[in-house]
């Protein structure tokens, strides 16, 4: 019996049948019967799929960018081997799969090799790419939930389509670690979301096969009609394919891209990937009850539940293609009368000028490969929208139990799904998360103020906001992904007397800075913005990063803008933004915990009762910050205590009044002035204390006073002032691009004229000009020139000092 060879071949869209047979993709599924001949692997050393004519020819678009150097074997009998483009068999590959769980996805580099599987194959094949990205993720974190929901869908868009020549593009991206693994990352996805690593989004620069970079939602159609107007416009005849997911497309972004898809009527595909998870965690409680915002996800609801309406929709499809033209109009009729059955009128989709094709199984790939074949080879200039149902978190319980399904994790045990945390002493346990410090408070305040309303953009759980909900669910509004609206919507309430705050990370708040401007600030309405994850967040990377608000929002006039150094003022400034009813404000904070009481107290100077947080915040005055720290001089080894602090020049909660007089200290016989001064906003004022215990210790005669500005407008210029008159260097530290803070106090030392005769020496310590990638927050900061030994540098620069390494 003749044994048939099976070729997972270099060239994408080339599948062998059998001895004598091609099967080519690109071709609309028919059969080319080139003369070819297949000789065993082992015994041919030019290759294996020999043709009289070059086969290269068969796809000449690839031939000079082939993906893969290795292809395999697999006769009848179930043997396979590994073998290079030579013939050469690859030893180190086949050891790898001979014992492994993922035998199939062993032999998988790229997504051309999926073209030579057979159904049962692929099945398999999606259990063993769960498998990995569960086992991945379980050792790195991220974005677990999005990714599981999405494996036979990834499957079956790779296997249908010619990535990278057909432009793929997968809205927010959170959802690719199975795309990664599948397009030649595999090897490298333990260093996900690590300094130095693979993103965990999708990156143009990380490979060929992502065809546009994200990680905000709603931007994909955009993208993929663009890209497909290009194509058009150069006469090529790739496909453009869009991966939008039930949140991503409540976006108004998405809805503006749809309406100029039917309007250019340029070929694109959108899968709509409809798992019921707009907002995170869904669940929560609001005012609008626990189900996401919109009536988008109802409505798609409202499609899933007409099952039978994809199967008249087929049937009239397929009269449509039998049929003469005069039948083909009745068809349309008929197609026509089953929409208007079973969703009461025309799909939404469709008024926009999509062709809508579903509801699918997005776990079945019976269903899925073919639906999507149809859709490649339709020979029309329409946009088509495919609805997919899949369910995030599929196929692993603890994530399919979880209200947020897993979507973003630590690392955690496989076994039980519990997340693994680190060792806490109980001496000394974890600082609560700013988040938390601000929800707190504000459920507080609002126990006394039924006028207090929060406002977030489909984060309720990463803003705390959950926690508001569930005590007064009545005033939280979750508007979904739509940070635009939520910041006109603030300003609504506002009008009518209502005090919002408008909660929205750092990196979102971006999105709605029109609405800054022109609702909020131009009618000085008293909207209290909330940014969280301001500053560098880690292993989210460049598209998350809080770099630039202090930027954004500084320009603005009649703005209100602080930044909290630790938990005391987060709470203090939540009181503060609450106080302010002439025009609107601004609260930034970083993201993770607080820097704990011992730090509280030993490097900020709180003198704290009961070794605990004040039990309420206080109001601050407007635009007037702090000394943390005046510098001394010691002599070195004199035992005079590292880091001292004047607790009479920290402000005390409650307290009415500062000072920033130059009083000599009674008890000191060493006090002279002071030369060096730190002037911090935000949550570098740790390291700006640690910088000035280590210059100081370095027995150099420095004396480092450390400030914590915490307004940004309006500037403290009394503090200013004070700061240049009694130092010879002025040093800002600020966790934020350039143009923000050290721009300002810059500005104001000119205008003043402080800079003209000399006797200053300025320097603005920023986050650089450029993108910082993913990694630890201590990994970024780094990179920066943000951390203490970095600022302690700067300082001995400044003095002619060569540093040695601190």
């Amino acid at each position: 019996m003749t044994q048939f060879v099976f070729l997972y071949v270099p060239v994408q869209n080339i599948s062998v049948i059998a001895n004598n047979k091609v099967f080519c993709k690109s071709c609309k599924h028919s059969r080319l019967g080139f003369p070819c001949k297949f000789t065993s692997p082992d015994s041919c050393s030019k290759g294996f799929l020999q043709f009289s004519k070059d086969w290269s020819a068969l796809y000449p678009r690839r031939k000079n960018n082939l993906k893969v150097n290795v292809v395999v074997a697999r006769k009848s009998d179930g043997n396979q081997g590994h073998y290079d483009q030579q013939g050469r068999r690859d030893a180190h590959k086949e050891s790898r799969s001979s014992n492994s769980v993922t035998p199939i996805l062993d032999t998988i580099s790229f997504p051309n090799e999926l073209k030579n599987l057979s159904m049962q194959e692929l099945l398999r094949l999606s259990h063993e790419l769960r498998w990995e990205v569960i086992r991945i993720v379980s050792k790195t974190g991220g974005h677990l939930g999005a990714s599981l929901g999405v494996i036979e869908l990834t499957l079956a868009i790779h296997y249908v389509f010619n990535t990278p020549e057909d432009r793929l593009i997968w809205d927010v991206s959170h959802q690719t670690y199975p795309h990664k693994i599948l397009t030649g990352r595999r090897s490298r996805m333990l260093t996900l979301r690590k300094y130095g690593g693979l993103s965990g989004f999708t990156k143009r620069a990380e490979s060929e096969y992502d065809a546009f970079g994200a990680g905000h939602s709603s931007t994909s159609i955009s993208a993929a009609l663009g890209m497909a107007t290009a194509r058009d416009l150069a006469g090529k005849r790739n496909h453009c394919i869009a991966v939008i997911g039930d949140g991503g497309i409540t976006g108004g972004m998405a809805y503006e891209a749809m309406n100029n898809c039917g309007y250019l009527n340029h070929r694109v595909i959108v899968i709509l990937n409809d798992n019921n998870q707009v907002s995170l965690p869904t669940g929560t409680k609001t005012a609008g009850g626990v189900s996401p915002a919109g009536a988008l996800s109802k409505y798609t609801n409202r499609l899933l539940s007409s099952s039978p309406f994809l199967n008249i929709r087929s049937l009239a499809k397929d009269l449509s293609r039998i049929f003469p033209q005069q039948v083909q109009g009745l068809a349309a009729k008929a197609d026509e009368y089953a929409r208007a059955l079973f969703t009461g009128g025309g799909t939404l989709f469709e008024e926009l000028g999509f062709y809508y094709v579903g509801p699918v199984d997005g776990h079945s790939l019976e269903d899925l490969i073919p639906i999507l074949e149809n859709v490649r080879d339709m020979n029309v200039n329409k946009p088509v929208l495919i609805h997919v149902k899949t369910e995030k978190g599929r196929g692993y319980p603890p994530a399919e139990k979880a209200l947020d399904k897993y979507h973003g994790v630590t690392s955690f045990d496989i076994e039980t799904g519990k997340l693994l945390k680190k060792q806490e002493t109980k001496s000394t346990p974890a600082p609560a998360s700013y988040s938390t410090v601000f929800a707190n408070t504000l459920i507080q305040e609002a126990e006394e103020d039924r006028k207090i309303v929060a406002i977030t953009a489909a984060m309720p759980g990463g803003t705390g906001l959950n926690l508001f909900g569930e005590k007064y669910p009545s005033r939280c509004f979750d508007v979904g992904i739509a940070e635009q609206h939520a910041v006109t919507f603030a300003a609504g309430l506002a009008t009518e007397g209502y005090k919002p705050f408008c909660c929205i990370y750092s990196t979102f708040l971006q999105r709605g800075y029109d609405q800054v401007v022109h609702d909020v600030a131009l009618q000085s309405l008293p909207v209290r913005f909330m940014i969280d994850r301001a500053g560098l967040v880690g292993d989210d990377g460049a598209t998350h990063q809080g770099s630039y608000d202090l930027t954004y929002l500084g320009c603005i006039p009649n703005i209100v803008i602080m930044a909290a150094s630790n938990e005391i003022e987060l709470m203090n400034m939540v009181v503060t933004a609450l106080s302010i009813e002439d025009r609107p404000s601004a609260v930034r904070y970083p993201r993770g915990a607080g820097v704990g009481i011992e730090t509280l107290q030993m490097k900020l100077g709180y003198q704290l009762e009961g070794q605990k947080l004040p039990a309420r915040g206080s109001v601050l005055k407007i635009g007037k910050g702090r000394i943390v720290r005046r510098g001394r001089y010691r002599e070195r080894g004199s035992g005079a205590q590292d880091g001292f602090i004047d607790r009479r020049l920290v402000r005390q909660n409650g307290s009415s009044s500062d000072h920033y007089s130059a009083e000599k200290d009674s008890n000191s016989a060493n006090y002279r002035r002071t030369p060096i001064a730190i002037l911090s906003i935000g949550t570098r004022l740790v390291s700006c204390v640690d910088a000035a215990i280590h210059l100081e210790s370095l027995g150099q005669q420095f004396e480092v006073t450390v400030a914590d500005a915490r307004f940004m407008k309006p500037l403290d210029t009394e503090l200013i002032d004070y700061l240049v008159k009694h130092n010879e260097i002025l040093i800002t530290v600020e966790e934020n691009s350039i143009g923000g803070f050290g721009s300002h106090v810059a500005h104001y030392l000119i205008q003043s004229g402080y800079l003209d005769s000399g006797n200053l020496k300025f320097r603005s310590m920023v986050i650089p000009d450029k993108f910082i990638e993913h990694g630890s927050q201590n990994e970024q900061y780094e990179e920066a020139g943000l951390q203490s030994h970095q600022i302690a540098t700067t300082v001995l620069r400044l003095v002619g000092k060569v540093p040695a390494v601190l």
